[in-house]
């Protein structure tokens, strides 16, 4: 598969512009790798189903900039990161091009969309990087294996909770993407802590949440 490559339809100075609202700003590289990588996206995304968002803008704003926004309210870099329900490697590998010390697990139960992220993987040159096909329920890791997980759009919160207070560091955070009556749900969990949702730049209803389990 050929990666996209970089037009005058959809620059770089075009994708510095779009993710200018969440406050990333990109060196030359990283930008030429985001667009590499939104090229394997669309191609894989005729094959198998990775993201209805098809449009390049919209990709650098929803996939792309909602995901890095993160590091802006829980810095990431030199973490380990534990990403559930991968997917098309959301938020995970952009928060992996945004920091390159960032130490990343990425969680994901179907398998050609783990043959999809590993092809990222190799393109991009990414260090640091594993792909865990299973469900996240069957991993049995002692504490300490994350200081940050992500979940983004996966569901099933209690199920997810219960695993990240078992492999959460000392401190460590968990970070989800979620519309706003999961954001009451989640906050009302008995054991947790969690900050004020933050909603998302560019949008109403699309929040991250960011908490960490009670000692």
């Amino acid at each position: 598969m050929t990666p996209m490559t970089q037009g005058p339809d959809f620059s770089g100075d075009k994708v510095a512009a779009t993710l200018l609202p969440y406050g990333i700003q990109l060196s030359q590289d990283q930008r030429s790798k985001l667009l590499t990588y939104i090229g394997i996206l669309l191609n894989w995304n005729k094959l198998i189903n990775l993201t209805a968002i098809i449009e390049p803008t919209e990709i650098v704003a929803r996939h792309f900039g909602e995901s890095m926004f993160l590091n802006s309210i829980l810095p990431v870099e030199n973490c380990r990161l534990a990403d559930i329900g991968s997917g098309a490697g959301f938020p995970g590998l952009a928060l992996k091009i945004l920091c390159q010390n960032l130490h990343l697990v990425l969680i994901e139960s179907n398998k050609k969309k783990c043959a999809f992220l590993s092809e990222v993987i190799r393109i991009l040159d990414l260090r640091e990087v594993e792909v865990v096909p299973q469900r996240f329920e069957e991993i049995r890791q002692e504490p300490g294996f994350a200081d940050i997980v992500t979940s983004r759009a996966v569901g099933g919160f209690p199920a997810l909770l219960k695993w990240s207070r078992k492999v959460l560091a000392p401190r460590g955070h968990i970070a989800v993407w979620v519309g706003g009556e999961d954001t009451t749900k989640i906050s009302n969990t008995p054991g947790w802590t969690w900050q004020p949702a933050i909603r998302l730049p560019e949008s109403q209803r699309r929040f991250i949440l960011i908490g960490r389990p009670l000692q």
